[in-house]
């Protein structure tokens, strides 16, 4: 069995303070894909003792990074999706890993999805991230047989199943038509798998965000915006899926939970 876990740590500094060593103690995946780091290398090598790590910094200080920690081999490691400028720093890091027992070696992404804001050029810079994306996922699913898996913080939810208050959203940053059109596209015409929907079923949720104000923890209202995209060949080993969700808001090291996924 392996186990790959993906979370937002909004700022590993931060996390390792709040408690995140002691879940990543408990829950032991064999791969981990961070976002939002924020951080340069020397707190993920404390956060992610005896693993080997593939780190992209943003060259903005202070924002976004996504890394990849493992025991496991990585036998190649690539970075970025050819977008330039700063903003697009720190958001995509991809991992070829070889696992023991297994034919061919898995294609690890961690990917951080731009915010965005409605009217704005950050809003601009979200959609050709999400196009570049698209691209990609086009390449790495080429292959039937291709093992590969897109972890992270996507920032759109996809239905209406994935926001508890789905109606006073539509239409706002993270569920805009325009947002979710490319989700679809990645599922219904390049066939890859959103694990975490397929094994929880037609359910509200299981959410993996909830702001820090408005008792929105306590009451579940939150949006699931982090995701494992599959090739079809992975997500068919996709036995178990669960939200690592605090015991109570005093809890929480991130202002997300950890998505963990079991293949065999």
């Amino acid at each position: 069995m392996v186990s790959i876990a993906t979370v937002n740590v909004n700022g590993v500094r931060a996390a390792q303070r709040k408690g995140m060593a002691g879940w990543l103690a408990k829950a032991a995946p064999a791969i981990v894909c961070l976002q939002e780091v924020r951080a340069p290398d020397e707190p993920l090598v404390t956060a992610l003792p005896g693993r080997e790590i593939h780190h992209d910094e943003c060259l903005i200080k202070g924002r976004a990074g996504v890394a990849i920690g493992t025991a496991l081999t990585m036998t190649q490691r690539r970075v970025g999706l050819g977008l330039a400028g700063d903003v697009n720093t720190g958001r995509w890091v991809e991992a070829d890993v070889e696992i023991p027992t297994w034919e061919r070696p898995l294609t690890v992404v961690s990917a951080y999805v731009h915010t965005g804001e409605l009217g704005t050029e950050k809003q601009e810079a979200k959609h050709a991230f999400l196009a570049a994306m698209t691209r990609r996922l086009g390449e790495l699913g080429s292959d039937p047989e291709a093992l590969a898996v897109v972890c992270g913080d996507i920032n759109v939810a996809h239905t209406e199943r994935d926001i508890r208050n789905w109606r006073g959203n539509v239409g706002k940053r993270g569920f805009t038509e325009q947002e979710r059109a490319h989700l679809t596209t990645w599922f219904d015409e390049l066939g890859w798998v959103d694990v975490g929907r397929r094994l929880a079923g037609d359910v509200d949720g299981p959410y993996t965000w909830w702001s820090w104000r408005g008792g929105a923890f306590d009451r579940d209202v939150g949006w699931r915006i982090d995701y494992h995209l599959a090739t079809p060949s992975l997500a068919s080993l996709a036995r178990s899926a669960r939200v690592d969700r605090a015991a109570s808001w005093d809890m929480r090291w991130s202002d997300h939970a950890p998505l963990v996924v079991d293949y065999r």
